[in-house]
C-alpha cells in the first residue's frame, strides 16, 4: 500500500452511484410494493452496501483500512432505471472514493441477485464517483506571488563542521509546491544575525521566511527569542499543529519550540533543525498555512 504516514487526518467525503436498469415496469412495481420473494430489495441492498463500505480494504488490495464514520444509501427511480447513491464520510489520512464505489457496486449486485427470478434482463451500469471532498488538494492555495527564503541557524553548519540537510529538505518541499525560493542562507545561532537576516529577506521581497534550527532547549538555541520580538502577530495554532503532528511520531516533539507568525504581509516560521523534524513540520502545515495570505489581503478566513 502507498505510504500515508506523512498525511494528517481531515474530514473526507465521497459520493458514488450505480444504475440498475430493469426490463419491465412490473419489476419496479414489485420493488415498490415489496412483493419480491427474496425480501425488501431496497433495505437488503442498503444493508449489503453498509457491509461493503466497511469491508473495502478486504477486497481491494491497495485500500487502507479506515474508520467509516457515516454511510448513507439512497435510491431514485426514473422509468426503468434505479440509481443507487452511496455517501461515505471519514476523518482519516486518505479518501473514501473507492469505499463509496465499492458499496454502490455491491448495492447494485444485491439488487440484481434479488430481482433475477423476476427479470432476466437486468443491467448494471454507470458505476462512478460523483463527488469527493477533503485532503490536501482541497486546501491548495495559489502560490504565484509566494517567494520564499530559507535560513539555516546552526553554529556547526555555519563553521563548516556539518552539512546542512534540513534546509535542503525544506527547499525540496517548497519546490514540490511550486513555491519560488529566492535565497538560502546559513548563519550561526546569534540573535542579532537572525533578526537582521529575517528583516533583510522580507525587504528584498520574500513573503515566506522559513528558519530551521535553534528551536530546541540548548543554551545556543535562540531562534524563538530572536523571532518573537519581530512578529506583528503570532500564529500559535500553526505551531501547535506542528507539535501535535510530531508527537504522533516521536514523544520528543513536545520539547520543540517552533514559532510561527506574520511580519507585515510576510509569513515567518521557525522549524526544528533536524532533517526529519523540519520535513515533518512542512508536512504538518503545508499547503493549508498558505491560506494566511488571503487573510492578510482582507479575504475571509474559511
Amino acid at each position: 500500500m502507498v505510504n500515508i504516514t506523512h498525511k494528517s487526518p481531515t474530514l473526507r467525503k465521497a459520493i458514488a452511484q450505480a444504475v440498475v436498469k430493469v426490463s419491465a415496469q412490473s419489476t419496479i412495481e414489485a420493488i415498490q410494493q415489496k412483493l419480491v420473494p427474496k425480501g425488501d430489495v431496497f433495505e437488503m441492498a442498503k444493508a449489503a452496501g453498509l457491509f461493503a463500505a466497511k469491508r473495502t480494504a478486504d477486497m481491494i488490495p491497495d485500500c487502507h483500512p479506515l474508520p467509516i464514520e457515516y454511510t448513507a444509501v439512497t435510491y431514485q427511480i426514473n422509468g426503468l432505471e434505479i440509481t443507487a447513491k452511496v455517501e461515505i464520510h471519514t476523518i482519516y489520512k486518505t479518501g473514501v472514493e473507492v469505499e463509496a464505489m465499492h458499496a454502490a457496486s455491491v448495492v447494485a449486485l444485491t439488487m440484481y441477485d434479488m430481482l433475477k427470478p423476476l427479470d432476466k434482463a437486468i443491467e448494471i451500469s454507470n458505476i462512478k464517483l460523483l463527488e469527493k471532498k477533503g485532503g490536501k488538494t482541497d486546501y491548495n492555495e495559489d502560490v504565484t506571488d509566494t517567494y520564499a527564503s530559507v535560513i539555516v541557524c546552526s553554529d556547526s553548519i555555519a563553521a563548516g563542521n556539518k552539512e546542512d540537510k534540513a534546509g535542503k529538505a525544506i527547499i525540496a518541499h517548497l519546490e514540490r509546491l511550486a513555491i519560488k525560493v529566492l535565497d538560502y542562507t546559513i548563519i550561526p545561532d546569534e540573535v542579532p544575525a537572525i533578526q537582521a537576516l529575517v528583516k533583510e529577506q522580507i525587504t528584498k521581497g520574500s513573503n515566506l521566511v522559513i528558519i530551521t534550527g535553534g528551536t530546541g532547549l540548548s543554551p545556543r538555541d535562540v531562534t524563538p527569542e530572536a523571532l518573537r520580538p519581530l512578529l506583528d502577530r503570532e500564529i500559535e495554532g500553526a505551531a501547535e499543529a506542528i507539535r501535535a503532528y510530531g508527537q504522533q511520531r516521536t514523544p520528543y516533539s513536545m520539547l520543540s519550540r517552533s514559532v510561527m507568525g506574520t511580519i507585515g504581509n510576510a509569513l515567518v516560521m521557525a522549524l526544528p533543525g533536524s532533517t526529519k523534524g523540519a520535513s515533518e513540520s512542512m508536512d504538518a502545515v503545508f499547503p493549508a498555512i498558505l491560506h494566511v495570505y488571503k487573510i492578510l489581503k482582507g479575504g475571509k478566513h474559511s
